[in-house]
């Protein structure tokens, strides 16, 4: 009976002296991170608030023959012992009191891990209290835990020397490997280190770390865990001084996913480890050039999973001058010209057109918007797979003008591009221009959607991360506009330079914010997508710098350096929604072979869902519409015939193409006349159907040759006036726009060009009319 009361009193003082000196086990507050790649591999380590590194770990995840070292030398009992080892606490105790100095060591595992928590890492010193103290948590941990609880606890928080806490973390400070490759000397490195972490650090005293590995591979011997031929493998080892240096790679990525989850230990990402390194030291190498304050971002996804293969947010991490803390990879930037694919594919999906409708780029006024293109040259009629390909501004907002502004913006937030708009604006039509934010992932991932069958998604940076994908295009749109795309040629390659079969099929485009702020380029292969972009985060021009030679080439190299397959040079079959047809310029609809002389040019064309819109209408009631003009002619002079004519005539129906007047300039002079009404017979009342009006350029004769003045510090000085339309006149020199005037008034320039030279005065009205001259050296 007193036994029991006895037993019971002793349950009862175990029980208030747990409650009242509970187990200090580590909580994740104030607990550092390590973010890893998708084979494990760490990119960058969080210290936690003491400045300590350590990468958490499991038994599973450890070598077996660290696991052997480690129990065999410090405690071969831990799986049957209840937290201390009589046995070898009385051992310890007589070596001590006959040689008077510890010759073995009676501390278990678990009192070890005691300590640990305990005692602030091991530092304190040793005294018989402190040993007491420590085989009271010991029984105290084996209560609360299980073994193997107790066994990670060790392996993540053993001294290791330095910052350096826990077997994961030490095996890549001191061997550059995870703990799960280690070779027989490395685990019996890493079993005694903890024992003394500062005096056998390898990376400061290798020959003692040498010689106390020695130590636990003859135990490993003498036990017989491991055989004398494998220790004596292990002795000719040798022990590699290695500094500390925490990985850090895509060290963005890694602080953005710690961000989002404050409360993990370990985080893994998608990023494959080797392409991430690769493409680090290539971005770097590539753009060591550019100005000072550059920064760089870069993002290459897969696919089929949407997962982010490698990540770079900057281009130097720990560079101020360039704001390298700063991830581009996510930050609001002007997107140029990179959305003009997607409302080529939405118009598409509408059904205003196919890929060879006829556009004309052209100088035009969109209410008080006018916009130029890059080169402030001019092309005339273009088609859509054209206009696309040479990135063609005003084309492109003729068309959002078409589409709508608001709802373009809608259909792209639905598919998870987010535009970001200045305080209190909407979306309009600068917007397909750059006049809005956007993101380089988001792009990314809306890019996919042309080999993705027109479903775009939301980039995953790791495993678990949900799958969100939006449809952006159809099938067969993203198709068409994906073929346009890859038969863009590279710059500088001509198309027959290599077999295009071999080559990867890359679907691009680039873009370029206004000021040289922004410079970018995407691609989308049948396996991938990639993002680059380059610019200064503080949003300072980087002039000169623009998407097709700064970003263009970098996208290329990237591309060609990912793993390929066979398949990826193929082309993707046509869907069941396109068809290939004929169309005819200008009316934009197939050839009638009724009527061949409505036919000037024949083009190629896909369509969508069997849809084939005519040539868009202008939008000003005055110009000469492109359509069909049927009139009737005098079957003897060929003369036009109105309603009324005073003679008897042979009337014959006739009718003609018309070409959009702001396209006039641009063509030939056959198709010229081919899209003019004949004359009216002199006899015949006015129809009306004549040209309104006619332009004159006065201040310089046709095929003049010009020479400055003697002594002038200027080229060629002309002041010029468009005689015979009042409305706004655009002046262009070779295609390019070089100014503007209001009706009849003054336009002055300089021409300080030697050559010939062609100069056009093109009303808004349609009229238009050219001289060419030529400027002596």
């Amino acid at each position: 009976m007193q036994g029991a009361l006895a037993a019971l009193s002793l349950l009862i003082a175990a029980m208030l002296l747990d409650l009242a000196f509970p187990l200090p086990l580590p909580d994740s507050r104030g607990q550092g991170a390590v973010v890893v790649a998708a084979d494990g591999t760490p990119l960058r380590a969080f210290a936690d608030v003491d400045g300590i590194w350590r990468y958490p770990t499991t038994p599973e995840r450890v070598s077996p023959l660290y696991l052997q070292a480690l129990l065999t030398y410090e405690d071969r009992w831990f799986w049957r012992h209840p937290g201390i080892n009589p046995v070898a606490m009385v051992r310890a105790a007589v070596q001590w009191a006959r040689s008077g100095r510890v010759v073995s060591g009676g501390s278990t595992l678990t009192m070890q891990v005691a300590r640990i928590l305990d005692a602030g890492h091991g530092r304190a010193p040793r005294t018989p209290w402190r040993k007491v103290r420590q085989m009271l948590r010991a029984v105290q941990l084996e209560v609360h835990l299980d073994k193997r609880e107790i066994l990670t606890l060790y392996l993540d928080r053993a001294p290791f020397g330095g910052t350096v806490e826990g077997v994961e973390a030490a095996s890549w400070a001191y061997l550059g490997k995870p703990a799960s490759r280690l070779s027989h000397a490395e685990a019996a490195l890493l079993a005694v280190l903890p024992q003394s972490p500062s005096r056998l650090r390898p990376d400061r005293e290798p020959e003692r770390a040498r010689i106390a590995r020695d130590k636990v591979l003859a135990r490993m011997q003498r036990t017989g865990v491991w055989s004398a031929d494998v220790v004596a493998d292990a002795r000719v080892e040798s022990v590699v001084a290695r500094s500390l240096q925490p990985p850090r790679h895509a060290p963005l990525l890694a602080q953005r996913l710690r961000v989002e989850r404050p409360d993990s230990t370990r985080l893994t990402s998608t990023i494959d480890l080797e392409l991430q390194r690769t493409l680090e030291e290539r971005v770097s190498a590539y753009f060591s050039g550019l100005p000072g304050r550059t920064s760089a971002a870069l993002l290459v996804v897969d696919n089929a999973t949407l997962e982010a293969r490698a990540y770079v947010g900057s281009l130097e991490f720990a560079d101020a001058a360039s704001l390298g803390h700063v991830d581009m990879v996510r930050a609001w930037r002007s997107p140029g010209s990179t959305l003009k694919p997607f409302l080529y594919g939405l118009a598409l999906d509408d059904g205003l057109i196919h890929s060879e409708s006829l556009l004309v780029d052209a100088p035009q006024s969109f209410g008080n918007y006018r916009p130029g293109n890059f080169d402030a040259a001019f092309n005339g009629p273009v088609g859509v797979a054209q206009a696309l390909r040479l990135s063609l501004n005003v084309p492109a907002v003729d068309l959002l003008d078409r589409v709508g502004p608001a709802r373009f913006s809608a259909r792209l937030a639905h598919a998870g591009i987010r535009l970001q708009w200045p305080p209190g604006a909407e979306p309009n039509l600068s917007m397909i221009l750059g006049g809005t934010g956007a993101r380089l992932e988001d792009l990314v991932g809306a890019y996919a959607a042309l080999n993705r069958n027109g479903v775009a998604g939301r980039v995953r940076y790791t495993p678990d991360a949900p799958r969100v994908d939006r449809r952006l295009l159809s099938p067969g749109a993203a198709w068409i506009v994906r073929e346009i795309l890859e038969a863009n040629p590279r710059s500088g390659v001509a198309n027959e330079t290599f077999d295009p079969r071999g080559r990867t099929r890359v679907a691009w485009k680039t873009g370029t914010s206004y000021g040289f702020r922004d410079a970018w380029a995407l691609g989308s292969t049948r396996r991938y997508t990639v993002g680059v972009w380059v610019g200064r985060p503080d949003g300072t021009p980087l002039p000169g710098q623009y998407g097709a030679v700064t970003a263009l080439p970098l996208l290329f190299e990237v591309i060609d350096s990912l793993p390929h397959q066979r398949g990826d040079a193929a082309p993707v079959p046509m869907p069941a929604t396109v068809a290939e047809v004929e169309v005819c310029w200008p009316l934009g609809l197939p050839l009638d072979s009724q009527a061949p002389q409505l036919c000037r040019r024949r083009m190629p064309a896909w369509t969508l869902d069997g849809s084939l819109p005519p040539t868009f209408a202008e939008r000003d009631a005055r110009l000469w519409n492109a359509g069909v003009e049927r009139f009737e002619v005098d079957a003897r002079n060929g003369l036009r015939l109105s309603a009324e004519c005073t003679r008897e005539h042979e009337r014959i129906a006739r009718e003609i193409a018309r070409w959009p007047a702001l396209a006039s300039p641009w063509l030939s002079s056959e198709s010229r006349r081919a899209a003019q009404l004949p004359a009216l017979s002199p006899d015949c009342v006015a129809d009306g159907r004549e040209a309104s009006e006619s332009l004159r350029i006065e201040g310089v004769s046709d095929r003049a040759t010009l020479a400055s003045a003697p002594g002038s510090t200027h080229g060629v000085r002309l002041a010029l006036r468009a005689l015979g339309s009042p409305a706004r006149v655009r002046w262009l020199l070779d295609g390019r726009l070089i100014g503007e005037s209001a009706g009849e008034g003054s336009f002055v320039h300089d021409f300080g060009d030697a050559g010939d030279h062609h100069l056009t005065a093109l009303a808004d009205s349609g009229a238009w009319s050219r001289v060419s001259f030529r400027v002596l050296p």
